[in-house]
């Protein structure tokens, strides 16, 4: 079980779209006429006119399920599912369908809401893609829908960008890691891939503090890819021999000092420091010409103010 949250502004479109797809079936609706879409659409623009300042009052959910569920997925189970969905979404109160689509060959519903309740307040977004996922699982759990096993299961044709890249990249290491004895061996094996790695450093040190790596013009972290390919993980693998051959474009967190309320950054003329000071010959608290000519210029016309007075 999946739950993919949208927003938008306009319930016209997205009705359209949940029962203009072919074989498309209304399996519930509350809180709206359903007798066409028009009715459906009246609905709700005319309880989400009860707060106009929200720009965003429609709510669009998709619910699907791996495809080892739909022999018990039937349209009563889809709807008690969508409907404790909710529940525990906090997505209460207000006006929603519920819509099973069959254009593909796991089993999913679209669930159309109005943000607006039927008392005319917000139905909150706050964390809802974190707490989508905590749902999800409690769910799978509870009425022993099926879990995916891994990564290799994902249907590789359906992804887009970045996701497309991310599993192009976790493929190529899962099928490089075994083959590779170095990290140069590995850098080398990716590259004819695409895919380049990058280290991140501690300061200006040599110390490594992570891995990333990167495909077209995305970057992802390691365990951004999978859990096993942080660089402590592949640091265990491979350990630091040859690091030093590695072909890498450094990353470095450089981070200003801090100064106490009192401090004031010194001046150090020292040419191996090569400051602007030294270079120069410049104080930094002399004043200008201009300066002074300024501060005059301020003094007269402060003079000439208290005389009119």
């Amino acid at each position: 079980m999946i739950g993919k949250i949208r927003k938008g502004s306009g319930f016209k479109g997205c009705v359209d779209y949940v029962l203009g797809k072919q074989q498309a079936v209304l399996l519930h609706a509350d809180g709206v006429l359903a007798e066409s879409r028009q009715d459906i659409i009246r609905c709700f623009c005319t309880q989400a006119s009860m707060n106009p300042r929200l720009g965003k009052p429609v709510g669009h959910i998709a619910l699907s399920y791996s495809v080892n569920d739909a022999p018990k997925l039937t349209d009563e189970k889809m709807i008690q599912l969508a409907q404790e969905y909710m529940r525990e979404m906090k997505i209460t109160d207000t006006q929603y369908i519920i819509v099973r689509h069959q254009d593909r060959e796991h089993p999913h519903v679209h669930i159309v809401f109005n943000r607006i309740d039927n008392n005319g307040k917000t139905i909150s977004d706050r964390n809802d893609m974190y707490r989508n996922e905590q749902v999800c699982k409690k769910l799978k759990a509870k009425h022993g829908l099926y879990f995916a096993k891994g990564k290799e299961l994902v249907k590789r044709h359906r992804l887009k960008e970045p996701d497309k890249s991310k599993y192009e990249i976790y493929t190529a290491m899962r099928n490089e890691i075994g083959k590779s004895k170095s990290w140069r061996q590995l850098q080398e094996r990716l590259a004819e891939k695409g895919i380049g790695i990058r280290f991140k450093y501690k300061g200006r040190t040599d110390e490594v503090q992570g891995i990333s790596f990167t495909k077209g013009a995305y970057t992802f972290k390691g365990s951004e890819i999978d859990r096993n390919f942080s660089f402590s993980k592949l640091d265990k693998h491979f350990g630091n021999a040859g690091m030093d051959t590695v072909e890498n474009s450094r990353q470095q967190i450089v981070s200003a000092p801090i100064l106490e309320p009192e401090q004031t950054p010194q001046r150090n003329d020292s040419p191996s420091m090569g400051g602007l000071f030294s270079l120069f010959d410049v104080s930094p608290s002399a004043p200008s010409d201009e300066e002074i000519d300024w501060s005059l210029r301020k003094k007269k016309k402060k003079k000439k103010r208290q005389l009119k007075l």
